[in-house]
């Protein structure tokens, strides 16, 4: 009996992965032309932290059915490749875990005690919305689960359960853009991302990815607050278009990486991995041979 759950997290995976990869070729100088003509760069397109993590989160709750946030920690921190562009924070903290350091304190500790509030636990917990999307409340719970291993901040944890909860609401029927993103913010806690949320609500009239990125963000500061509110927009606006979701939110520049990773796995959500680009998923690196398909 085919897992369901884990096919529509795998689907996700797929798409986040693309979109990471993808997205990370337009820091290269003699990619961005491509950017503005909308045309492919050359492949190979290698993914970066964005995916890494997210395929710990998949192989968590695929042996697991939930996220054990020691499991989780642990596959951080053993398959952390230091050339994948983390944050020296994080370089620094997962390598701490696999000496032996305690994931709760180093979370906790980042950042003279206030955690972090980057966008890191959005990047990688669009699987985890597929997986958990019969129930976009548990999807919520499970995200910020996921997020406080690395992201102790509520602005970070906020920023990944709304990621998580827009997958869990993609995988489902459609919404028109409006009532996703209503949907979205009946989870999210007030604060930051909240405020960004409802203000990408506001800015659903706007087509220009670059004027809603004006006043959303597009992740720059490399914080959830600056980098969620604007990936959303882009999700709601392009939900039944991989391709053009992606280049919609790679046009606003910025963590393009995260942006359109952030998207992609929120839109491969509700596709089966054969509706992703071919071309694209042939570009992209393959992922890690220890994140099976199947378990």
């Amino acid at each position: 009996m085919p897992n369901v759950r884990l096919q529509r997290a795998w689907a996700s995976l797929l798409g986040l992965a693309i979109g990471d990869a993808l997205g990370s070729q337009f820091f290269v100088p003699a990619n961005r032309g491509h950017l503005a003509a909308r045309s492919l760069p050359p492949a190979p397109w290698q993914w970066t932290d964005d995916t890494e993590m997210a395929c710990s989160i998949y192989l968590t709750l695929a042996v697991h059915n939930t996220i054990d946030q020691d499991v989780l920690a642990d596959s951080f921190a053993r398959r952390h490749d230091f050339d994948r562009g983390y944050g020296p924070a994080t370089n620094r903290m997962l390598r701490l875990v696999r000496e032996g350091g305690d994931w709760r304190a180093l979370a906790a500790g980042l950042f003279d005690g206030s955690g972090s509030w980057g966008n890191g636990a959005a990047m990688r917990v669009a699987p985890l919305g597929a997986f958990f999307a019969a129930d976009p409340a548990e999807a919520a719970d499970q995200a910020a689960l996921s997020a406080a291993v690395t992201h102790a901040h509520s602005e970070a944890v906020a920023g990944a359960v709304a990621v998580a909860v827009a997958a869990a609401y993609a995988a489902g029927d459609p919404l028109p853009p409006g009532r996703f993103i209503d949907r979205i913010l009946g989870h999210v806690p007030p604060g930051k991302v909240h405020d960004g949320i409802r203000e990408a609500r506001h800015l659903l009239t706007v087509s220009n990815p670059e004027t809603a990125a004006h006043f959303l963000g597009n992740g720059s500061t490399v914080a959830a607050h600056d980098t969620v509110p604007f990936a959303l927009w882009a999700a709601a606006h392009h939900r039944s278009d991989f391709r053009r979701a992606i280049w919609t939110t790679a046009a606003a520049g910025g963590d393009v990486d995260t942006t359109c990773a952030i998207v992609g796995g929120i839109v491969a959500a509700a596709l089966r991995p054969d509706q992703l680009p071919s071309a694209w998923r042939r570009a992209t690196e393959p992922l890690p041979d220890w994140i099976p398909e199947h378990l």
